[in-house]
């Protein structure tokens, strides 16, 4: 049955991709960082002036902290993200010269990246599908749809690595996003309006979150 949901899934949103602007891995993972407990539109309105203003790891990592918050203030909690991303730029710029790492342990050793940062910036910026991110979007939806009976994100995560193929795992992302956003919503799914609604588990959906 999952099959059959993200065959309509992927009909429905052939489009369906990261929304955050960006240009090389370093934007992607700064961007990813300021877009924790954020939407991306917002996300979208800030990183223009902090990507002109700060061009490379180093300039992150020299960066005054008051100055980097004013212009990222508007994506919330500002003071630890401003902080997690100069400490981040920091290790890249003296530990990888300069150079995002290309792989999990590298990734998962800077401050303010877990899986889910991890895993956007290793198969949008490098091709390499390692795990699925799993946002309140995918955490949602793989719920409802059945996919995984846990709320846990490492355990969602897991479920959907073994049902999806590996090659798959990118896209199983922004589908469920691209989806939660426009038709299964929260708190309440626009269930009339779902094109995969005739397999989906809807019994009870609504106690579900």
């Amino acid at each position: 049955m999952h099959g059959k949901i993200m065959l309509g899934l992927k009909k429905s949103y052939p489009s369906a991709k990261i929304a955050l602007r960006h240009a090389g891995p370093l934007q992607l993972l700064v961007a990813v960082m300021l877009s924790a407990q954020c939407t991306d539109k917002m996300v979208n309105k800030v990183t223009p002036a902090l990507f002109e203003r700060y061009r490379s790891a180093k300039d992150f990592a020299s960066a005054d902290i008051e100055e980097m918050e004013v212009l990222i203030k508007s994506t919330g909690f500002y003071h630890a993200k401003a902080r997690h991303i100069k400490a981040a730029c920091k290790i890249i710029a003296e530990k990888y010269n300069g150079k995002v790492p290309d792989n999990m342990e590298g990734l998962l050793e800077l401050p303010g990246v877990a899986r889910k940062t991890a895993n956007i910036v290793l198969s949008n910026a490098y091709g390499k599908n390692e795990g699925v991110a799993v946002d309140t979007h995918v955490k949602r939806l793989a719920f409802r749809l059945g996919f995984t009976e846990s709320t846990n994100p490492e355990k969602i995560e897991k479920d959907l690595m073994a049902m999806f193929p590996q090659s798959e795992w990118n896209k199983v992302t922004y589908l469920l996003i691209e989806h939660g956003r426009a038709i299964c919503k929260a708190p309440v799914p626009l269930c009339s309006q779902c094109s995969v609604s005739s397999f989906c588990p809807k019994d009870g959906v609504s106690k579900r979150k």
